[in-house]
Parts: structure tokens; sequence; C-alpha cells
């Protein structure tokens, strides 16, 4: 199969990094929302500590938070070991664990839009809506989710942006297995590592540039959008 150039391998490594990019995303956006609401809101001791774990995947070498989540979820690990028991769920050297990785990597980048969002939004409008009757979870939901959604999905693209972009860590904990793992930055990286594979790193980079433009406009307009949405409203 030869569509755009681009061979069956190639096509599955970026089916599969859409994929893993997509979970990824999605799945961290519950947790990186009730996180920024906490770095946010909350004050309690250990907040410091808590920020400074969420942005530790920033700092540290990818190669270093791969290995971590390989102690840790590996099947011998002492998370993975009980997921994979109880639940049959298994990440090490699986596409899921590729999602893992991804999500981890790109969890502050997330975070971090949405808790700006947060902070920016007047405490008095919130406390108008409370005033009126309404508990917390309906507060946020009416008022502080649509003031934040600017701040959501800049998260989410820079997210996705990450997650399609990985390569240390995942392929530390994950490894390069083809149709499994591989995915758009760990097939690149093995073009470049046989004999006339320039060609084929050249066409999946082709691909990544594109797909990340694409998400970067993607976001450009949804933020317009929810801005137009809020000055109507």
């Amino acid at each position: 199969m030869d569509w755009f150039g681009l061979s069956t391998e190639e096509w599955t490594a970026v089916r599969l990094s859409l994929r893993v990019a997509t979970v990824a995303t999605i799945v961290a956006l519950p947790l990186g929302v009730a996180i920024a609401l906490i770095l946010a809101r909350g004050r309690f001791w250990g907040q410091s500590l808590l920020n400074g774990l969420v942005h530790l995947p920033l700092i540290l070498p990818p190669v270093v938070t791969g290995y971590l989540l390989l102690i840790l979820f590996g099947q011998r690990g002492p998370i993975g070991s009980f997921l994979a028991a109880h639940f049959g769920i298994v990440f090490s050297f699986r596409w899921t664990g590729a999602a893992l990785a991804c999500g981890v990597m790109g969890f502050p980048l997330m975070v971090r839009p949405i808790r700006l969002a947060i902070e920016a939004v007047d405490v008095r409008l919130e406390q108008a809506a409370g005033t009126l009757g309404a508990n917390r979870a309906w507060v946020f939901i009416t008022v502080t989710l649509p003031l934040i959604l600017p701040g959501i999905i800049a998260g989410l693209i820079l997210c996705f942006a990450k997650a399609i972009g990985e390569f240390g860590a995942t392929i530390t904990f994950v490894s390069n297995i083809p149709g499994e793992t591989q995915t758009l930055p760990s097939a690149i990286y093995t073009f470049t590592q046989v004999p006339g594979g320039d060609a084929g790193a050249l066409r999946l980079t082709c691909v990544s540039i594109v797909i990340s433009i694409a998400a970067l406009l993607a976001s450009e307009l949804l933020a317009r959008r929810a801005n137009r949405h809020l000055e109507l409203v």
C-alpha cells in the first residue's frame, strides 16, 4: 500500500501515534482540570510539593521518566503487577503503556494553562452564583468551566502535541515494537539507523509537521470561538 508516498508500516506508525496521543490527552483531561483547580484555589500544606511533582516530567530527562514508569508500571512493578493480576491491564511493551508515558510527559503542559485560566477568573462571579443557591459543583459547571474553556483548549493542544512528539520516555518504557509501540518519533529514529532510510524519515517528519500545524490551527480556531462565545454571554 502506498498512499501519499507512505508505506503500510509508515501509515501504521502514524495511526498509532494519533491513537496514543488522543487517548493520553482525553484520559489526562479530568485529572488535569482537578489538579489545576487544586493548585489554583487550594491552600494546604504540601501544595508546593504537589506543584513540583506535577511539573517534574518537564525537568527530568525523558529517559528517567520512562525508567521510573517501567519500575512502577512494569509487569514486576508494584502498580503494574497489581493491575495485571486484578484487572488484566498491562502497560509495559503495549500501546497503552505508550499512551501512559505520553500522558505523563504532556500532563504538566496541560495543567499550566488551565491553572492560569482558573486564577484569572473573578471569584466574585462564583460567589454571586453561590449566593443564589448553587452548590460548588454547579457553580463550577455553569460559571467557572465556561470561563476557563480557552485555557482547557490550550492545555489539550499542548498535551496532544507533546504526546505526538514524545520519544525518550516512550521508547524506554515500551520499547520500539512495530505495529504495537512504534510511534512517529520511534519510526523516524528507526529509519535514521538503517541504510537508505533517509527518505522514510523525511516523509514521517513531514507528516509530523503537518499534524502539529493542524493541531495549532485547531487550537487557535477553538480558542477564538470560545472567546467569542464568552463575549456574547
